[in-house]
């Protein structure tokens, strides 16, 4: 690991970003901050309310700036799904340590996620669940340090995975 100690997380929605980031804070005794959390106290509204009064484009920019300010040493830093439309952004967290992608295939997520129209998901208006998938898997592996596929694991096992690839590092 690079001697700043944090680890980032990216990800679909629903691929356990924040769950596995908390386990992995708890573990490796580092604070933890969801990337979402900073946009909505910035902003004073939820990621779908950002959408609803403007569109997808303005809270991927709102995003950008968000995630390329952060200053985040010793944090595990579960990230947006959308995080990696920032080429800024995704740098400047990646000053901080290594990028994880969890990587769910689309059947996976659609079994997690069920509230896909009310989530906060920045995307194109009429854009499908399957192109948004397929638009970002090749950001998310542009950005990857690691990747750990997260199918048919529990919490525990996806948490395990990510311990032994960082020690690899």
């Amino acid at each position: 690991m690079k001697n700043n100690k944090s680890i980032v997380l990216i990800g679909m929605p629903g691929a356990g970003k924040s769950t596995v980031g908390v386990l992995l804070a708890k573990e490796l005794a580092l604070d933890f901050v969801d990337t979402d959390v900073l946009i909505q106290t910035r902003e004073g509204k939820t990621l779908q309310e950002i959408m609803n009064e403007s569109d997808y484009l303005n809270l991927r920019r709102i995003e950008g700036e968000v995630i390329a300010e952060a200053e985040l040493p010793g944090y595990v830093i579960a990230t947006g799904g959308s995080a990696v439309y920032s080429e800024a952004g995704m740098a400047n967290l990646g000053r901080f340590g290594p990028i994880v992608f969890l990587n769910c295939s689309a059947e996976e997520l659609r079994r997690r996620i069920h509230n896909y129209e009310s989530r906060g998901i920045a995307k194109a208006p009429g854009q499908s669940f399957a192109e948004l998938f397929e638009e970002r898997q090749a950001l998310y592996r542009k950005y990857a340090d690691i990747t750990v596929e997260c199918d048919g694991c529990d919490l525990q096992q996806v948490l395990d995975a990510v311990l032994r690839e960082l020690k690899a590092l």
